[in-house]
């Protein structure tokens, strides 16, 4: 006898999104198929070689590391990590260097207290009060064991429980810019210290919750790179059965009588589907895939208000230098203005990879630097001619290594360039938003985006991916991906325990 035939779920996209739908969804029993435009899974958690050096795109730390956590569930169960996972030896968040002086954000807060203090007593108080808060902040874990619309009374009292002193830093930090906050401190150290690692128009609270993670052990980095993380995961997927296809850029998403009957693929392919999951930008979902009229009216405002919503994305250059540079994994620096565009930067981190083997060759390490990009430096990146953007790359480059070797004399003759990367790229490869390599910046003028996943007018086609809810990254992706099959198996009114 015959068992009854599997129905079908189609992915668009191979990143940690359409990977972790993939997954969640062979283990509920359905047949599940991805496509992905590029030739390698991922997404944006991927890196590349350079002459015999790897390259790392995406984890600076990887939120959902601490076993006891609904998230870390969700990496071990897609393959991403495992209880024997080995993690970069990393003791510190990042460092800040001003006018000669250094100040550090040590995992260990007592640590950070105390040498904080001790740069600039004056601010005792408030840096008292900075260090507290971040302890409040450990409280605020990702929620991925069901979409938060399944939640029942029972779920919300027992994150009140677990997050019972976090409302304390909404109230204090929910409404107010890392930029105006910095204020409060009186030394010009520390005042660029905590507007260094996320752009000053960012919450303060979204600083805060970042360095919690990194202090409270759920934010490790996994040894071997973004993109064998993505790897693990295309590997989990293939052994339970699940089929993926590279180099198949979707055109649209087939809508008949309010059903997503399957994709049109770019080669004119027609894919049927019982269900689709799309994992993409969702700029490309609505204005590409599918009719614009289907976007939510709170995501059309967000686009509208690029101020109110910015997108992040970089200007970054990696070079491999001696082993023995050793200034810490993360440090921001002052340097000469560099204009890009018709904007000036005087502050960029260096960055140092010899934690992991897979960035080091010969006795040398890969470091790379990172010049934050907007919405406008998306538009001047996007204004030039083929010859003219080649010939700024180049510029720039040489500017970026002048003021690090003017920072560290020792690197003097030492720099080898290995590759710089723009908004361009992140929007050529991902189909990025003005090249974000996250979703909207979370301001204190805008209310944070979330999508329930379903939209208005379509019955079978559940939304994931990082945009999905803002600020976006990978446990966003992971997480959405997970809910997609949830609310799939809601609709048929079976189990969501998966």
């Amino acid at each position: 006898m015959n068992s009854a035939k599997k129905e079908k779920i189609v992915v668009i996209g191979g990143g940690i999104a359409g990977l972790t739908a993939g997954i969640y969804g062979l283990l509920s029993g359905f047949e599940v198929e991805i496509y992905e435009k590029n030739a390698i899974p991922g997404g944006e958690c991927i890196g590349w070689n350079r002459k015999g050096y790897h390259i790392d795109n995406c984890i600076h730390w990887l939120t959902g590391t601490r076993k006891d956590t609904e998230m870390y569930d969700v990496w071990k169960k897609v393959g991403a990590l495992s209880d024997d996972m080995e993690y970069a030896k990393i003791n510190a968040f990042y460092t800040c260097m001003y006018e000669g002086r250094t100040a550090t954000l040590w995992n260990d807060l007592e640590r950070t207290e105390r040498e904080l203090i001790e740069l600039s007593p004056e601010d005792e108080v408030e840096i008292k009060k900075f260090i507290q808060y971040v302890e409040y902040s450990k409280q605020c874990l990702f929620p991925a064991k069901k979409p938060m619309e399944m939640w029942s009374v029972k779920d919300y009292i027992e994150m009140g429980k677990d997050m019972a002193d976090f409302p304390k830093v909404m109230k204090e930090f929910g409404k107010i810019s890392l930029g105006e906050y910095s204020k409060r401190f009186k030394s010009p150290l520390l005042q660029r210290l905590m507007c260094d690692y996320l752009p000053k128009e960012y919450c303060a609270y979204a600083f805060l919750v970042s360095y919690a993670t990194m202090a409270d052990g759920n934010g490790k980095i996994p040894m071997g790179a973004s993109l064998q993380m993505s790897l693990r995961m295309e590997n989990r997927f293939k052994e339970l059965g699940g089929k993926i296809f590279y180099n198949a850029s979707t055109e649209k998403i087939v809508i008949e009588k309010k059903i997503a009957t399957g994709i049109k693929l770019e080669d004119g392919a027609f894919v049927g589907a019982d269900y689709i999951i799309p994992t993409v930008d969702t700029h490309v979902l609505f204005n590409k895939f599918l009719p614009e009229g289907y976007m939510p009216k709170e995501f059309k405002a967000a686009y509208e208000s690029p101020k109110k919503y910015p997108a992040t994305s970089g200007f970054q250059i990696a070079f491999a230098v001696s082993e023995e540079y050793n200034r810490g994994e993360t440090i921001f620096i002052d340097v000469d203005p560099i204009k890009v565009g018709n904007r000036t930067f005087d502050r960029m981190y260096v960055k140092a990879y010899g934690y992991d083997p897979i960035f080091v060759k010969d006795g040398r390490q890969v470091i790379q630097t990172c010049i934050t990009q907007v919405d406008e430096d998306f538009e001047y990146w996007k204004s030039l001619s083929e010859e003219e953007y080649r010939q700024v790359k180049e510029e720039l480059t040489a500017e970026v290594q002048k003021r690090i070797e003017d920072t560290f004399p020792e690197l003097k003759g030492d720099m080898e360039f290995l590759d710089c990367w723009t908004p361009l790229t992140y929007e050529r490869y991902c189909n990025a938003y003005h090249g974000s390599y996250m979703s909207f910046t979370t301001t204190p003028e805008a209310k944070q985006l979330k999508m329930k996943g379903r939209l208005k007018g379509i019955k079978n086609m559940y939304v994931a991916g990082q945009w999905t809810s803002s600020p976006g990254g990978l446990p966003v992706a992971a997480a959405s991906g997970k809910f997609a099959i949830q609310r799939i198996l809601k609709s048929e009114k079976k189990s969501i325990d998966i």
